[in-house]
C-alpha cells in the first residue's frame, strides 16, 4: 500500500556512496512515492533545494559524516531554512548512543539502527511516516497563539481608532447642523432688512407693494427653511449611525478582546544566540524573575535548526558567530514567512556604525552593544513582546 495521496511526501536519500543510497530508496519505495537519492557532494545542495523535501534521510555508514553533511547543508544552502522538513539519520548499533544524544540536542530529529542490517525492516518506514505527518501537522499548525495575540492587540487598537474617528466625525455633523441653523437665522435676517428697505421705497404702486410683500415673505419662509430642512433632515440619519456605532461594534470586538487576554498567560520563547556560556548565564540570571522561556544555542547554524523547530517569539542574536554571522541568520529568516516577523534584538561587543547600520537593515528591531544593562534589555523585550503578555515591570 502507498502513502495516502492527500500527504505529499516528498523524500530525499543522501549519502556519499550510491549502492547505499539506492539500497535505503528501494527499501522506502515500497511504501511512499516522491523519493529521490543524492550521492554527490557538489550536487548536494542543488539535489536537496529543487526537491524540496518533506523527510532527509541520511544514509551515512559513519554518523560523523551525517552531522559533517547536514552542517555543510546549512552553511551552503540559503533555502534550507525555508524547508520545512525532519531529519532520520541511520547508524549502527554502536553509535545509537550519540545518535540519540544528536535528536536531543535537535541536530536530527529520529534515528534507525540500520547498519550494517536492520532486523526491523518496517523501523525505517515507519520513522518516515512519523516524520512526513510531523511536517505536514507544523505547515498546517498556522501561527502560534502569541502572534494571535498581537494580530489582536493590533485589531483591539483599531478600535479605539475607530470609536476615535468616530467621535471627532459625529462632532464634526452636529458643527454643520449648527452652521445650517446660523445660516437659516442670518438669511432671515437678511430678507426681513431687504423687505424694509423695498417697502420703504418711493414710487411703488400698492399692488406692487403687495405683490413684492408676498413674494418676500414666501423668500422668508418656505423658500428658505425648507431647503435648509432638508439638508437637516439628511444629516439625522449620519447623527444616529454615529450615536449607535459603539454600541453595535462593541460585541464584534468581544472574541478578540477575549483571546488576547487570554494569550497574554502565555510564556514567550526567547531564543539567545551567542557563542560565550558566560552571556547565556548572565541573560539567565538577568531574565529570571519574568514569565519568559529561554532557549539557548552557540552558532548561526543552530539558530537556524531551532527557528525552524520551535518558532520563538524574540530572538537576541549576536553578530559574531563562530560559523555564520547573525546579520546572515536574520537575512535567511527574513525569507520564512513564517519566521519574517519574529522580532530579534541584537547583541554584540562590535558596535560600529558598520555593524549598526547593517543590523538594522536586515530587520533588527533593537541593537544593545555589550555590556549592557539590564534595565535597558528588559524595557526592549517589555517594547516588543507587547501588551500581548504579562511581563509585569520588573
Amino acid at each position: 500500500m502507498k502513502y495516502p495521496a492527500t500527504v505529499d511526501a516528498r523524500i530525499l536519500v543522501a549519502s556519499t556512496d550510491a549502492g547505499n543510497a539506492e539500497m535505503v530508496a528501494d527499501l522506502l519505495r515500497r511504501d511512499f512515492d516522491g523519493i529521490r537519492v543524492t550521492f554527490d557532494p557538489a550536487k548536494a545542495v542543488d539535489d536537496f533545494e529543487s526537491h524540496s523535501p518533506q523527510v532527509l534521510v541520511l544514509a551515512f555508514p559513519e554518523l560523523a559524516h551525517a552531522e559533517q553533511f547536514y552542517l555543510g547543508l546549512y552553511r551552503l544552502s540559503t533555502k534550507i531554512h525555508t524547508v520545512a522538513h525532519r531529519t532520520v539519520v541511520l547508524c549502527d548499533r554502536s553509535a545509537c548512543r550519540r545518535a540519540y544524544e544528536l535528536c536531543l540536542k535537535q541536530h536530527f530529529d529520529d534515528y534507525v539502527e540500520f547498519w550494517p542490517v536492520t532486523y526491523d525492516p518496517c523501523r525505517l518506514g515507519m520513522s518516515v511516516l512519523l516524520a512526513a505527518r510531523a511536517v505536514a501537522a507544523a505547515v498546517a499548525q498556522g501561527p502560534s497563539r502569541l502572534e494571535l495575540a498581537r494580530q489582536a492587540h493590533r485589531i483591539l487598537e483599531l478600535e479605539g481608532l475607530l470609536q476615535e474617528q468616530s467621535a471627532a466625525a459625529s462632532q464634526r455633523v452636529e458643527a454643520v447642523s449648527q452652521s445650517i441653523s446660523r445660516a437659516e437665522s442670518d438669511l432671515h435676517a437678511v430678507v426681513d432688512g431687504l423687505s424694509r428697505e423695498i417697502l420703504a421705497g418711493a414710487g411703488l404702486t400698492e399692488a406692487r407693494r403687495a405683490g413684492l410683500t408676498r413674494g418676500l415673505e414666501r423668500l422668508g419662509g418656505e423658500g428658505i427653511r425648507v431647503p435648509l430642512q432638508n439638508v437637516q433632515d439628511s444629516l439625522e440619519p449620519v447623527r444616529q449611525w454615529f450615536a449607535s456605532l459603539k454600541e453595535e461594534v462593541a460585541p464584534r470586538f468581544e472574541p478578540v478582546r477575549t483571546l488576547a487576554e487570554s494569550a497574554r498567560e502565555v510564556e514567550p520563547l526567547l531564543l539567545v544566540v551567542d557563542d560565550d556560556h558566560f552571556q547565556h548565564q548572565l541573560l539567565r540570571r538577568m531574565l529570571a524573575d519574568l514569565p519568559l522561556k529561554l532557549a539557548f544555542t552557540l552558532t548561526g547554524n543552530d539558530a537556524l535548526a531551532k527557528l525552524r523547530s520551535h518558532r520563538p517569539d524574540l530572538v537576541l542574536m549576536d553578530v559574531a558567530l563562530p560559523d555564520i554571522s547573525g546579520v546572515e541568520v536574520i537575512r535567511r529568516i527574513r525569507a520564512v514567512p513564517a519566521l519574517s516577523r519574529t522580532p530579534v534584538i541584537f547583541i554584540t561587543g562590535n558596535s560600529t556604525k558598520s555593524v549598526v547600520a547593517e543590523s538594522l537593515h536586515v530587520g533588527a528591531e533593537d541593537f544593545m552593544a555589550k555590556p549592557f544593562s539590564r534595565t535597558r534589555l528588559l524595557a526592549s523585550i517589555r517594547r516588543l513582546l507587547g501588551p500581548a503578555v504579562k511581563l509585569g515591570e520588573g
